[in-house]
This record gives C-alpha cells, structure tokens and sequence, in this order.
C-alpha cells in the first residue's frame, strides 16, 4: 500500500516503511503520557461493555439450550409412547443364542 510511504513535513520527504515506523513509534511515546490518563479509563470502559455483552449473549445461549433439550426430552418420549412394548421374554437378541 502506498497510503504510508512517503510523508512529506515541509521540504521533507520521508519514504520507505522503516523511517514511517520510527515516526509513528516515536510519535507514540511522546503523545502516550497525554493520552494514557483518557485511554485507560476508556480501554476499561470498553473492556466492561465486552465483558457486559458475553453475559448477555451467554444466558441467551443458555436459554436457547435448554429449549432444546426440552423439545429433545418431549420427542423422546413421544417416540417411546409409539413404540410397541416388548414382551418380558423378548431379549432383543437373535433367535437360538443362548
């Protein structure tokens, strides 16, 4: 991409990804002690609004789950109603094992 590589502050032109980096990392450690008094309370902020949402979003699935498994238990036994009973000597097995 081109959007980085040459930066021009006056007279100056800046090129290549190496000088843009210096600039950018140097730039960084000079505004950071500005910014980190507004950043880490809205890194926090952020962070509790992510944390908020996975609760959310986590008892809906929980919800949503034991849905399932409630119609899964219903059919189950809707299943077992239809089925014909097997007499107490039918094992299941294959006629003349024993």
């Amino acid at each position: 991409m081109a959007l980085l590589d040459d930066i021009v502050i006056g007279d100056i032109v800046i090129g290549g990804n190496l000088m843009t980096g210096l600039v950018i990392g140097i730039g960084a450690l000079i505004a950071w002690p500005l910014v980190s008094p507004i950043a880490r309370p809205l890194a926090k902020s952020v962070v509790k609004g992510g944390l908020m949402a996975y609760r959310q979003v986590e008892e809906v699935f929980a919800g949503a789950i034991e849905g399932i498994g409630d119609i899964v238990t219903e059919a189950q036994q809707e299943i077992g109603a239809m089925k014909p009973a097997q007499s107490p000597g039918d094992s299941g097995g294959s006629p003349g094992s024993g």
